[in-house]
């Protein structure tokens, strides 16, 4: 293949903090989410994760499930004590079926887990009295925990940016370039926003596999700021890695490309940060991106179509792309 004799012409980047043993890692290095592609062992499980950390990142669903799940877990857990130390020790509660009685006992623990304390139930014993003092305490600290962890999801910063699932190769000026999309889906406002694109492919040295990685030139690589939808460019020419590669040598060898997008949010004041990655077969051969945005109707505001992301369409090749690879893009 092209690329086991031209890779040695184009510098390479050592300090990416992923191994360059081929042999010791797997799959891709970044999920398409932006998460590092690693299992943690070796240490206990509480150790390994953080709670809080975990909390924030868990998606919505996740978070309030979650939440839920902790409230009803634990008033069944105090319920069956009540219901264990005796029904009759908790004045109020006329006595009926087993499962009434129960019923009655979780009521009066959410109600003291969440110190509402409506009155018509309450500890007529010492040790009920002791068993819900300690309830209202928990709940007391279970809220004060959970207010946090809310407030932490709602002030975290985030770019709030989507990434197109595809990256293209498709005519860029009279060659051919790579290229992929993103485009804010919120009302934030990012300025100095600053692209990053490696490189990731696995060749063969000495005999041996070895990851290698470059930082790939881009057409801009900053924004003053970002509205619109902005598609990032690496052009094919003489001295990128990708230069004369095939749509087979991208199939078939392991390569992955990892952006990295930094911004500054105005509205927290904050940096915030995204990433993605692209494996070869998520690279679609001789297309370009549709526009996302037009001017509307009365041609005083730009529209921006955001379910336009990963619209394309097919494109011309470049004149100036080798035959060979001329072909494979239109196969």
């Amino acid at each position: 293949m092209a690329f086991k004799s031209f890779y040695t012409k184009v510098k390479d980047e050592n300090n990416t903090g992923f191994g360059s043993n081929s042999s010791y890692n797997a799959g891709r290095f970044i999920n398409k989410d932006g998460v590092a592609n690693v299992k943690k062992t070796g240490i206990g499980f509480l150790r390994r994760y953080s709670l809080y950390h975990t909390m924030l990142s868990l998606p919505r669903w996740k978070f309030l499930f979650s939440i839920f799940s902790f409230f009803v877990i634990i008033n069944l857990v105090f319920a069956t004590v009540y219901y264990l130390i005796g029904i009759d020790e908790l004045h109020g509660i006329s006595a009926g079926s087993p499962f009434f009685n129960f019923a009655e006992a979780f009521f009066f623990s959410s109600q003291t887990f969440t110190t509402v304390g409506y009155g018509r139930i309450s500890p007529s014993s010492f040790l009920t009295s002791t068993i819900a003092a300690m309830e209202a305490l928990t709940g007391l600290l279970s809220f004060a925990v959970v207010t946090g962890l809310f407030y932490g999801r709602f002030s975290r910063p985030r770019t709030f940016l989507r990434f197109s699932h595809n990256m293209v190769i498709g005519p860029y000026k009279d060659i051919t370039g790579l290229m992929f999309r993103m485009v804010p889906y919120k009302n934030n406002q990012l300025t100095e926003v600053e692209t990053k694109l490696t490189l990731a492919m696995e060749l063969e040295e000495n005999g041996s596999l070895v990851n290698k990685f470059y930082t790939l030139d881009l057409e801009i690589s900053k924004l003053n700021s970002l509205t619109l939808s902005w598609t990032i460019v690496h052009p094919i020419n003489e001295v990128s890695p990708l230069y004369n590669l095939s749509r087979e040598d991208l199939e078939n060898i392991k390569i992955e490309f990892i952006a990295y997008v930094k911004a500054f949010d105005e509205a927290f004041s904050n940096t915030v940060i995204s990433r993605t990655s692209y494996t070869g077969q998520e690279i679609l051969f001789g297309a370009k991106f549709t526009m996302m945005y037009e001017a509307d109707r009365k041609g005083k505001s730009t529209v921006l179509y955001l379910d336009r992301l990963n619209e394309t369409e097919k494109a011309p090749i470049a004149a100036r792309v080798s035959a060979e690879y001329k072909t494979e893009m239109s196969g």
